[in-house]
């Protein structure tokens, strides 16, 4: 498994081309949390982001984001944070209400595609329709990218982040690169 650095050195050797940029996020807390309804709430409320309830879309607030990923399951990222504090509040929160709570913090990173033809390099590997009007801005799933499960989040009309294991960081960096090539 690639470490920090190994990752940080692929993405500076990555090619600069401004029609799709990509690049390797920073570090981040990441909490997978499940529960039904009780512990919606509180959770959403110790995290300081209230969970999204539709399906497929995400909740900011600050830097800290909230995304669905099924019916009663969610990502819970904190840019620049250290999980365990985080975790400490959402089960003292949760605390009695049946629910599980995961640091999966050193099992992904994340990565930057933006552009005006980032949804195109996307799309050579990604089976969804990234058009704005089927994937707008606010909308997240999991889905494929290539042979990689991924995260998929459109944070603005050129700009998506994708969160993938980071075992295959390596590769769908690469992908992403030979993928948007065309544009160099």
């Amino acid at each position: 498994m690639p470490d920090n650095a190994a990752l940080q050195r692929l993405s500076e050797g990555l090619r600069p081309i401004e029609a799709a940029r990509l690049s390797l996020l920073g570090p981040a807390a990441r909490l997978a949390f499940r529960s039904r309804e009780a512990g919606i709430g509180p959770a959403g409320e110790a995290f300081g982001v209230a969970l999204p309830r539709e399906a497929n879309r995400f909740s900011q607030s600050g830097s800290r984001l909230a995304f669905w990923l099924g019916p009663d399951e969610w990502l819970l990222l904190a840019p620049g944070e250290e999980a365990a504090p985080l975790a400490a509040a959402i089960e003292a929160a949760t605390s009695g209400v049946p629910h599980a709570l995961v640091d999966v913090s050193s099992r992904s990173v994340g990565i930057e595609i933006a552009g005006p033809e980032a949804a195109f390099a996307l799309n050579q590997g990604c089976p969804l329709d990234l058009a704005l009007a089927a994937f707008p801005v606010g909308m997240c799933t999991r889905t494929l990218l290539g042979k990689a499960e991924i995260v998929l989040v459109r944070h603005g009309p050129e700009l998506f982040h994708l969160d993938v294991w980071r075992s295959f960081a390596p590769y769908v960096l690469g992908f992403l690169d030979e993928a948007r090539r065309e544009f160099a």
